[in-house]
C-alpha cells in the first residue's frame, strides 16, 4: 500500500468518479436550498426577509453560520501547513477566539443589537456623523472583497493540485454557484447552507484525522515524532511583538483580531441580527466558540499527522509534487485516501464548504451595506421594498463577479494563511478602532475619529507594505529528504538529510545574527496588526478630540451612543475615577447597557 504514496511513487493520486459525485453534490445541494427558499418566499419581497431572515432565525443555524463564516478554506488549508512548516504554537489562537467571543457578546453586540441596525456603520453615523460612516463602510467593502478573493482561490487551488483542472475554470465555477444561490435565497439560504457546510467540514476533518492516524501507525506515534523533531511548542512567552507566534501574540493579538471579526464585522453582526432577541444572539455567539475551538484543534492535529507522514521526505523539496505549502493538505489527503472510494471527494467537499460559507456570507453582507449606506441615503430614499429586494439581489451578482476578478490576482501569491490574515488585518485594525473609540470613549468626536482612522491606516499600510517589500519572514523548521526513494536530475535523494534550519534543545531555531537592512518595525507579527491599528485609532482619536473640543464640541445626541469602558467593565471603581473617563458626561447621558430582553420587532426600525 505504501507504494501508492507520493514520496515513493513520485506521482500524485487522482480522483475517481465516486469523488466527483460527492464533490458535485457539495455544489448542487446549496444551489437547491437557494432555489427552494426562492420559491417558498417568492411573495415575501422585503429587504428584511432577504438580508436578515425577517429577524426570526433560530439559534443553532446562526451559531453554525458564525462558526464557518471566517473559518474558510483559507484557514483549513493554512493551519495544518503552519504546523508542518513551523510548530504547534498556533493552537493558542483557540483561546484567543474564546476571549474574542466573550468580548463580542458582552461589549459590542448589545450596542449594535439594541439599535436595530442592518448595517453596523449606521452606528458610526449616529456617533460621529456621515463622513466617518462612509469612510468605515468603504474600508470594509475593500477588505471583504479582498478576503473573498483569497477564499475563492483556496479551494480552487485544492482542486487544481489533485486533478490538474484549469485553475481559472475552477475559480469561475465556484464563484458562479455561490453567487447564484446567495442571490436566490438570501439570508435564510446562507444560514441553512452554512449549517450543512459546517457538518461537512467537521466530517471531512475527522476523516483526515482517523485515516491519517492509521497511515502513520497511530496518532501517539505522530505526536512522538513531532516531539522529537521540535514541532511541539506550546510555551513561548517571549513578549517581543516581533515574534511571529507566541502565547501573547496569539492570545492577545489573535483575540483582538477575532474580536473585531465577531464583534463589529458586518458579516457576523448581520447573522446575529437575524435572531429574534439579544439573549438568543448571545447564545448563538457562545455556541459558535465551541465550533471554532473544535475546528482549530482538528486542523492542528492534522498538521501533526502531515509532519509525521512526510517526516523523511519533504514534498516541498520537489516541485514536481507540490510547489507551495498550501498544497500540503490536498497532497496528504490524496495519499492517505488513495484506496478508499469517495473519501477524496469528502475532503474536497470539506475544503469547498469552507469557502462557500465565507463567500455566501460576505456577498449577503456587502449587499446590505451597499443598500443601507449608499443607495437608500443618497440615491433612492423612497425606494419600495420590492425594488430594494431586487436591487439587493443584483448587488450580490455584481460583487460576486468582482470577487471572481480579484481571485485571479490572488492566484499569484504564496503563503495564503499569513497573507490573508495580514491583508485583512491591515484594513481591519483602523476599522475596529473606530468602533472601540465610539463605544467606549465618550470624549471622542468626529474630528478625532477621522484623524485617528487615517493615522492608523497610513501606519498599518506602511508596516504591511514595508514588511512585504523587504521580504520579512520567519525561518521554517527542519525537514528531511532521506526517505525519498527516487532520483531527480541524476541526484540520488535516498539517504540524504537536508533541513531548512537546525534547532537547539529548547526547540528554537539557531539563526545567524546579521544586519537586517530594514526598520525593526517591519518585524511586527502579522497577528498584532489588528491590535496595533485599533490602539493607534483610540490614542490619536482621544488626543485630537480633546484638542479640538472647543472647535467641535460633542453634541448631547452623540454621547448617548457611548459609554466609558470603566463603567462597562469596572463599575465598582470610585466615582472620582469613573468620572474622569466619562469626560464630563453624566451617566444618564451615556448609552445604558442593560440586560433587559427586548424583542427585535419592538426595537428594530422598518428597513
Amino acid at each position: 500500500m505504501t507504494e501508492r504514496y507520493s514520496f515513493n511513487s513520485r506521482t500524485k493520486n487522482t480522483l475517481k468518479w465516486e469523488d466527483y459525485v460527492v464533490f458535485g453534490g457539495t455544489l448542487l445541494i446549496p444551489a437547491g436550498i437557494g432555489l427552494y427558499h426562492a420559491i417558498k418566499d417568492r411573495k415575501k419581497n422585503s429587504p428584511s426577509e432577504f438580508l436578515v431572515g425577517n429577524r426570526q432565525m433560530g439559534t443553532i443555524p446562526v451559531a453554525l453560520s458564525v462558526t464557518v463564516s471566517f473559518m474558510s478554506a483559507l484557514t483549513l488549508l493554512g493551519m495544518p501547513a503552519e504546523v508542518y512548516n513551523y510548530d504547534t504554537m498556533f493552537w493558542w489562537v483557540a483561546l484567543g477566539m474564546v476571549m474574542a467571543v466573550a468580548g463580542a457578546a458582552h461589549l459590542f453586540l448589545p450596542f449594535l443589537y439594541r439599535l436595530g441596525v442592518t448595517s453596523v456603520y449606521e452606528y458610526l453615523e449616529l456617533r460621529f456623523g456621515k463622513r466617518v460612516r462612509i469612510l468605515a463602510s468603504l474600508n470594509w467593502i475593500v477588505q471583504v472583497l479582498m478576503y473573498m478573493a483569497f477564499v475563492l482561490f483556496a479551494p480552487s487551488l485544492a482542486l487544481y493540485s489533485v486533478t490538474g483542472l484549469d485553475l481559472r475554470l475552477s475559480i469561475s465555477s465556484v464563484g458562479i454557484i455561490v453567487t447564484f444561490y446567495t442571490a436566490l435565497g438570501g439570508m435564510k439560504t446562507v444560514l441553512w447552507t452554512d449549517s450543512l457546510q459546517t457538518i461537512i467540514i467537521v466530517v471531512g476533518l475527522i476523516s483526515l484525522l482517523v485515516q491519517g492516524s492509521l497511515a502513520v501507525g497511530g496518532f501517539s506515534k505522530a505526536w512522538e515524532i513531532a516531539r522529537e523533531r521540535t514541532r511541539l511548542r506550546f510555551f513561548d512567552f517571549n513578549p517581543s511583538p516581533g515574534v511571529r507566534h507566541s502565547v501573547w501574540s496569539l492570545v492577545v493579538g489573535g483575540g483582538i483580531m477575532w474580536m473585531s471579526y465577531l464583534g463589529v464585522n458586518q458579516v457576523q453582526i448581520q447573522r446575529l441580527m437575524s435572531c429574534p432577541t439579544l439573549r438568543k444572539a448571545k447564545t448563538a455567539l457562545w455556541l459558535s466558540s465551541v465550533g471554532l475551538v473544535v475546528i482549530v484543534t482538528l486542523c492542528i492535529l492534522i498538521g501533526v499527522l502531515i509532519h509525521a507522514f512526510y517526516k523523511d521526505c519533504d514534498p516541498l523539496k520537489f516541485n514536481d509534487l507540490i510547489s507551495s505549502s498550501d498544497q500540503l493538505l490536498p497532497l496528504f489527503a490524496m495519499d492517505i485516501f488513495a484506496t478508499t472510494p469517495a473519501l477524496p471527494g469528502i475532503f474536497l467537499a470539506c475544503i469547498f464548504s469552507g469557502s462557500l460559507s465565507t463567500l455566501s456570507s460576505g456577498l449577503n453582507a456587502v449587499a446590505a451595506v451597499m443598500l443601507e449606506d449608499y443607495i437608500r441615503p443618497y440615491c433612492c430614499i423612497t425606494i419600495t421594498d420590492f425594488r430594494a429586494t431586487v436591487l439587493s439581489k443584483c448587488l450580490v451578482i455584481l460583487f460576486g463577479a468582482l470577487s471572481l476578478a480579484l481571485a485571479y490576482v490572488v492566484s499569484s501569491l504564496g503563503n495564503i494563511l499569513q497573507i490573508g490574515y495580514a491583508v485583512t488585518s491591515i484594513l481591519d485594525g483602523p476599522l475596529f478602532g473606530l468602533f472601540v473609540l465610539g463605544m467606549f470613549c465618550p470624549c471622542a468626536n468626529s474630528v478625532g475619529a477621522t484623524a485617528g482612522y487615517f493615522t492608523s491606516l497610513i501606519l498599518m499600510l506602511w508596516i504591511g507594505i514595508g514588511a512585504y517589500l523587504n521580504g520579512v519572514s520567519t525561518q521554517v523548521s527542519s525537514t528531511f529528504v532521506n526517505g525519498c526513494n527516487w532520483d531527480i536530475i541524476g541526484v540520488n535523494y535516498t539517504g540524504l538529510h537536508t533541513a531548512h534550519n537546525f534547532t537547539n534543545d529548547d526547540g528554537h531555531a539557531d539563526e545567524e545574527v546579521a544586519p537586517k537592512g530594514y526598520l525593526s518595525i517591519y518585524d511586527l507579527s502579522y497577528i498584532y496588526y489588528s491590535a496595533t491599528g485599533m490602539i493607534v485609532v483610540v490614542f490619536v482619536g482621544i488626543v485630537v478630540s480633546l484638542l479640538s473640543r472647543r472647535f467641535s464640541p460633542e453634541t448631547p445626541a452623540s454621547s448617548q451612543y457611548s459609554r466609558s469602558i470603566l463603567d462597562e467593565l469596572c463599575p465598582c471603581l470610585p466615582e472620582k475615577v469613573l468620572k474622569v473617563f466619562r469626560c464630563n458626561t453624566q451617566p444618564e447621558q451615556q448609552y445604558q447597557s442593560t440586560n433587559e430582553e427586548i424583542p427585535f420587532d419592538v426595537i428594530a426600525k422598518d428597513i
